[in-house]
Parts: C-alpha cells; structure tokens; sequence
C-alpha cells in the first residue's frame, strides 16, 4: 500500500463545495520555476499519491518513486529538481474501497494535466514534462466578427494527406495545415476557420485494433491538454512532446497569419477509460467518484453512449475543463472551441441538464475566454438530452434543425413528390431556417447563435447525400447496425454510382442547391471539408473507424468539381460584400435595428406572399427581400429567389420601393457561376429551372 505523506483531507462529497473557481484547484500539473518543477494532483478521496519518475530513454525503468504531501482540498503536491522538459512521469493514488472507489496502488496513471504524452505500447502512457516556450513574433488572433465567419471543418490528417503541393514529410500533419498550398486553399475557398476534428491525445478501442481499425476522428480523449503526437512530422514526434507543440503553435501563428482562425472540437464528456472492467490510464484511478457520473453503488451514468460521463456537477471536473479551455485559448492561441456532446458538461448532479449551469456560465463569462467562439453540439444520448436553442447567451449551437429542414426541402421532399406527385410540406418552415431560426433562438441571442450546417463528418458527405437512400456502413465492422437510418436524402433516380447524365446533373444542382441554402443563410455556416469538390465516401455514414482513402480528400478533380469548387468560392465572396446575407440581429416589426436585416417575402408573381401560401404543399416558390440596416457597413438590399419544384417556372420579380434594378449575382441553375452579372428590372418576368436558386443585389 502506498502510505499517506501527510493527514488525508476528507472527501470532496463530504466538505464545502470550493467552487470551480477556487484558488485551491490553480495551478494543478507541473509548474516550472528556477530549476526544479512542482506537481500537483487533485484527488479529494486518496489517502496517498506518488509520482514515478521514469528514465529519459527507457520508459519502463523507473529511477525515483516520490510522495506527494496533501496540502488541502483534496490537492497533493511534490516539488524537485527531476521534473523538467523531457521528464517522463506517472502518479500512483491509493485510497479507500467502497462504492464508486476503485484505486489502485500499483497502476501507473496520467497527470490529468499532463501538457505531453508518450506511448511506450497499446493502452500504456507517461506523462511528459514539455518546453511551452515559443516566440509569436506579435502574431495576435484574427478575431473574425461571427457575421463574418465562414467555417470549414476539417479532420488534421485526412486533409492534407494526398495534397501534392504539400511536401510528402508533411502530409498528415499539424505543419501540412499551415503549408502555403493549405493556406492558398482556404482563401482561394473563402473559409475564415478551420475547425479540427479532436486534438486532444486520443486512443483507438481496443474493439476496433481487434478488427483491424482504428479511431480515426478522434472522439476518445486520453487527457484534455496534450496534443496528439501522431498528427504532428516524424521529425517532431522524434525529438518529443516538446516539439508537437511547437509544431502544432507553428500551425496557428502561420494560420493566423494568413487571418485564418482555428477552432477545435474537444471532448469533454466522456474519456478514453470507457466503462468500468476496462482499463485505467488515468482520471479513474486518481478519483472515480471525483471525475465520472455514477449512482450511489458506482455503477456508471453513461449519457454519451460511450461507457462513462465525465461529471461536471463536481468543481474538479468542472474546473479541469475551464483550465484546458484555458490552456488552448492563451498558450496555444486557439480561436474556439465546439463542444461535443455539449448537454454532458451543463447536467447537474441529479444528471439533468441545466442551461445556468456552473460550467456552461463560467466558460462564456470567464475573462480569460473573452471573444474566444463557443459552439454547443446541443445534444447527448441521456434522458432530455437533445437540448438545441437552449443554450444561453455567448453560445452558439450546431443547429440540426436546419440541417433537417434544408434537406428535407431539397431532397426528400422532391423524392415524395416523384412519388405521389404532391410535396409533404410548404415553404414556410424553410423560410424560418433561411432567416436565422427565430423560432428557435431568442431575440437576445439571435441568428449567429445558429451554425447553419448541412452535412458534418458525422453522416454523409453532400455528394452521398444526393447519390445514396440507404446507408453503406459494413466496412465498419458493425454488420450495418452503426450511422443513422434517417438520413433525408435522396439518391435522384439511381443508388449510388451512374453514368446517366440526366441523373448527374440533377445531383449536381442540388448540391449547389444545398450548398447555395448554406452559404446565403442567415447565421454562421459550416461546410465540411470536401463537400466543395463532391467528396464521397461510397455511401458510409458513419466513416469514424477508417484511415485510409476512403475519408481522405482527394486533390485530383474533374472538372465538374472544379465547377463545384467555383461555386463555393463565388458563394463564400458574395457573403462577404453583401451584408443583408448576414444579420447580426433579428429584425423588430416596430423600429430600425442596427445590424438586423428587414425581410419581406413574395410569391412567384411579386406579390406578397400570403398566410395560406406559407403552410400550402403545393407552393413551393418564394422571393426573400433582405435589407441591411447600417451600423458598420454600407446599405445593401438582396433578392433570393427559391424554386422547389422539379417543373420549371416563371418567376415576377417585385417592384421594390427604391429600388431600379437586379443585378443577377449567383445561380444553381448554372453548371459554372454567372459572370455576366445580368441585370433585370422590377415586374419582369423570367424563367426559373426546376429546383433552382437566384440571388440579386436591388439596386
């Protein structure tokens, strides 16, 4: 047994909450001053803690076993000289048994703090004290405006892996991200930030190394500071968990450089540890009771479906997230965060969610967070876990429901008609969704509280979307049981790949119908790396075990998705110069609103549009009149003509107070954008393609 340095504290269950911003949780890890470094561990039901220093070259030799004193609260702390850059290390805990108690003196755990990892076999880590020094050379963040982000999601690897302009030393890395060729891309795209599938060190399941998979997207975190090694160059990985960071800091300055922001998805709500029986690397053998939800006799609340919940009802949870969101935001400068799984970290400690909750107030109210992009994926897998628009002010949220309704209308939509000649619905609900989704986000949070998305990595790719009715995951080892079954797609007349032009062109226009929906709504839009040049996984929808061809982008294109890749581009652009695209708040009926956009809506003869047309099946065209109200921008005014119907049109544009022309800025209709800028005139009459899109600028 590992014997006590000092009078155990009692048990945090069993003394005055300290509250997740107490000093008594500052400064947990290793901290480096003149020379020596001092570890501190929280664990409020320990009886003893050790570090064990392993030897610089041979990580199973262990050269020094050292007690931690207890300080209070539940804190133990060693300092010496032996903790310093390079020093691997692991800490040993001991403590009572009883329900939810599960130490072990014996097992070698992970400072949950740890800033590096090393990984001398499967499932086996050390702790790494790293170098944090790096010169920023007075490269600060770009500090995009919400109104102006466009964001691109992306997995680290999958990326850049097959870029032929990034040097083969660099595919598949941190560096390869900030390589002049990635840089050209994005802004040649439009994107203003990368958002990262999962950083944080991660760890593939057992399961899937038995199969001959690993886990690819990287939603199973070791610990929350230290990056994972294997996206970093060969070369970094050689010298240590000093130099990944170094790399990875590289990555964010030359990105910020290029006025690119980069927000990451990090997984607080569960650990790689996943059930209880499985093996402990590190927050269950320092303090089961401490870190995950469970029931009085320690069986496990598990609201991620992914055997353990971290629980944030408790200050160490709580304040071991705010500290990593720190971290991130100040040392490695990143821009934001999406939070996986969101409802996990605002459930209280009756395990229900709570949108006041201690945590969720805190990140957005902390002053070390200020202007940091806080993005809620707003639902988990417990009881009254699909919480969309309840998040509160300072967040937004990935909003499904116009992920739902933007396919709905594009896609199986047109499939019902085909089928029994009539559409299931109006356009009234998509409406709401193309002007920000006020019913479901509050005036005071307003539309850029939505993230508009069509598809994410999660799911399938735009071009499956339109390609595939059913889902293709057997590859994944799961006998097809894995990905979503309602997936609102539409696979235009063929399932999966054809030669027939007709069919081709029909999913191409819808792409560009999507993508059109996406990037001209109301909110901040995510696209997802590769729908812009039609990427496509062979209909799986649910790719997260696979590191291969299958989820990399391929850079070699034809030239359809050149067109593809035009239109993004054209889109991304006309966004920008038109602020009546992008309110930053919801109009009022009564008076002017700074920053909002006054919207009228008109039928296919330029009239208004009238109560019984809204809900009406049959009518499925409309004309969306956005004016920009000045406050740091010129006055603008748009027209966005929406034809849902496969039979083509003739569409009366409006006569606008005001307004002497349209001038033509974009159309799905067109296999390439327009360039001609054509210009029409109030009360003429044109022709609008089947299942088609417009937009103008009135002028």
């Amino acid at each position: 047994m590992i014997s006590a340095s000092a009078d155990p504290t009692t048990a945090a269950s069993d003394s005055p909450a300290p509250g997740l911003l107490s000093d008594a949780y500052d400064r947990l890890g290793v901290q480096l001053h003149d020379g020596v470094g001092t570890l501190r561990i929280w664990s409020g039901d320990a009886t003893g803690v050790e570090l064990v220093v392993f030897d610089a070259d041979d990580a199973d030799w262990i050269v020094d076993i050292l007690p931690l004193l207890s300080v209070g609260d539940g804190v133990w702390e060693v300092t010496t000289p032996q903790l310093r850059p390079g020093a691997r290390y692991s800490v040993r805990v001991d403590g009572p048994h009883g329900p939810g108690m599960t130490f072990n003196p014996a097992t070698l755990l992970i400072d949950p703090y740890a800033r590096g990892l090393a990984s001398p076999g499967i499932h086996s880590w050390r702790s790494v004290v790293v170098d944090e020094g790096f010169d920023w050379g007075g490269v600060r963040k770009p500090a995009t405006p919400l109104d102006r982000t466009v964001i691109y999601e992306a997995h680290v690897k999958g990326l850049t892996k097959r870029h032929p302009g990034v040097p083969a030393a660099l595919h598949g890395t941190y560096a390869a991200l900030a390589h002049p060729a990635m840089i050209e891309h994005y802004r040649s795209l439009g994107v203003t930030a990368v958002e990262l599938l999962p950083i944080h060190a991660f760890a593939s399941e057992p399961r899937l190394l038995q199969l001959g998979l690993t886990n690819y997207w990287g939603y199973n975190s070791v610990g929350f500071f230290a990056p994972h090694a294997a996206y970093a160059t060969a070369a970094a990985q050689a010298e240590g968990p000093s130099a990944v960071l170094r790399e990875l800091k590289g990555m964010v300055k030359l990105l910020h450089e290029a006025g690119i922001e980069v927000i990451l998805d990090v997984v607080y709500n569960h650990t790689s540890e996943q059930g209880l029986g499985e093996p402990r690397s590190s927050f269950r053998g320092i303090d089961n009771r401490g870190y995950y939800r469970q029931t009085d006799d320690g069986t496990y609340v598990d609201v991620t479906g992914c055997g353990n919940s971290v629980n944030t009802s408790t200050d160490a949870a709580a304040r071991l997230v705010l500290d990593s969101l720190r971290y991130w935001a100040n040392e490695v400068q990143v821009d934001g965060f999406r939070f996986d799984l969101a409802p996990t970290l605002g459930r209280d400690a009756a395990h229900s969610f709570a949108a006041d909750h201690p945590l969720l107030r805190a990140i957005v109210d902390d002053p070390a967070l200020a202007d940091v992009k806080m993005i809620a994926e707003p639902w988990d897998v417990g009881m009254g876990g699909w919480q969309t628009g309840a998040f509160g002010e300072g967040w937004s949220e990935w909003n499904d429901r116009y992920r739902d309704r933007v396919r709905n209308f594009w896609l199986s939509d047109i499939d019902y008609s085909r089928r029994a000649d009539v559409t299931p619905v109006g356009i009234g609900g998509f409406a709401t969704r193309l002007a920000g989704s006020a019913n479901t986000f509050s005036a005071d949070r307003g539309p850029l509280a939505s993230v508009n998305f069509v598809t994410a990595h999660d799911g399938f790719t735009l071009h499956d979307l339109v390609s595939y009715d059913v889902k293709r995951n057997e590859a994944n080892g799961e006998h097809g049981r894995d990905g979503a079954d309602t997936n609102r797609s539409f696979n235009h007349g063929f399932e999966g790949p054809t030669d027939d032009e007709c069919i081709l062109a029909t999913r191409r226009r819808a792409m560009r119908n999507l993508l059109g929906t996406l990037l001209l709504s109301a909110g901040v839009p995510m696209v997802t790396a590769g729908d812009e040049i039609g990427r496509t996984q062979h209909g799986n929808n649910n790719a997260y075990c696979h590191d291969s061809a299958l989820t990399w982008y391929d850079w070699t294109l034809e030239p359809w998705q050149e067109d593809l890749r035009a239109h993004v581009a054209a889109l991304t652009r006309i966004r920008r110069e038109n602020p009546a695209l992008r309110p930053v708040r919801f109009a009022h009926a009564e008076k002017v609103v700074p920053s909002a956009s006054v919207i009228d809506w008109y039928d296919e003869t330029g009239e208004t549009m009238s109560i019984d047309q809204w809900t009406d099946p049959s009518h499925r065209t409309l004309q969306y009149d956005a004016q920009s109200t000045p406050e740091h921008e010129a006055p603008n005014r748009t027209l966005l003509v929406v034809h849902g119907r496969e039979q083509g049109t003739d569409i009366t544009l409006p006569a606008l107070q005001g307004v002497r022309r349209f001038v033509t800025l974009w159309s799905s209709a067109d296999e390439r954008p327009c360039t001609d800028a054509t210009v029409r005139l109030p009360g003429e009459t044109f022709h609008a393609a089947g299942t088609s899109m417009y937009l103008f600028r009135a002028e």
